[in-house]
């Protein structure tokens, strides 16, 4: 039975027309990114300004998921985030869906985990795409990486493939982490449009807290910090201590969020 609700919920998810959004900017953006890097004579020298043979497909592919993960991809998660349950709340199916013999608490539990799996999908496709893109215009050979003020690392093609495959393995997490913060708005009395946007808010005001110099010694305290934790595995060496960290943290984070999101849903009147 836990299957085939999952495969219920996975269904309703995927058959909106707005969990596609994030999918079809992600194409846009990288096919625009790809054309200006390989087209563009200023972008072309600084691809080039550690080497030609960093002039690659995987340095390529980098480039264009560093600003897409950090700014695109929250966006577009916490979109459907916040309709895993408001919408079904506004729609009215919510009612007709706890009058069957299923609890409140796996109903959240199979929605959750259905955001989790969109997440992955998102990362996947994100990835995925940015190096099929880059492999169409640009040689496979050595990967360059850069960061400003947080990394610059080089690694031989096989190595570099690892890192690029690693690395979205672990951007998998920072999905998850907001999707769990937009679902847990959306548990709460509000439409879904308020539980996306109160997400993206938190998100972006932690940034910007964050990013406030008279706030350096506190930055371990605030989720951004910890949610892009996945660029690390592009480092070199790999700070592992830093990695573990930040990973407990983002469970840490991520149980509360589901925890909140219950709680709420479960003192809540669905009839009102």
């Amino acid at each position: 039975m836990f299957r085939l609700q999952l495969r219920n919920e996975l269904w309703k998810l995927f058959g909106k027309k707005r969990t596609y959004i994030g999918f079809g900017m992600f194409l846009a953006a990288q096919l625009i990114i790809v054309l200006i890097c390989y087209y563009n004579a200023s972008a072309r020298r600084q691809l080039t300004a550690a080497g030609e043979e960093f002039f690659s497909s995987l340095t390529c592919a980098t480039v264009m998921i560093l600003p897409l993960a950090f700014i695109l991809l929250p966006l577009y998660v916490a979109l459907v985030g916040g309709d895993l349950v408001a919408k079904e709340a506004e729609d009215g199916t919510l009612r007709m869906i706890l009058a069957r013999p299923i609890s409140r608490v796996r109903l959240l539990g199979l929605k959750w985990l259905a955001g989790v799996i969109f997440s992955a999908t998102q990362v996947v496709a994100l990835g995925g795409c940015a190096l099929l893109f880059a492999a169409l215009w640009f040689p496979w050979s050595d990967m360059f990486v850069v960061v400003p003020g947080e990394l610059m690392s080089a690694f031989d093609p096989v190595t570099g493939l690892q890192r690029y495959v690693c690395a979205h393995l672990f951007m998998t997490l920072k999905a998850a982490t907001i999707i769990s913060l937009a679902f847990m708005f959306s548990c709460f009395n509000v439409k879904p449009a308020a539980a996306t946007i109160l997400a993206l808010s938190f998100i972006f005001a932690d940034h910007i807290l964050r990013s406030i110099p008279y706030f350096v010694d506190l930055k371990h305290w605030f989720l951004t910090y910890h949610l892009n934790v996945w660029m690390y595995l592009l480092a070199q060496p790999i700070p592992w201590w830093r990695l573990g960290e930040s990973l407990s943290i983002l469970l840490g984070f991520n149980v509360t969020f589901l925890v909140i999101g219950i709680t709420a849903f479960q003192i809540r009147d669905i009839k009102s």
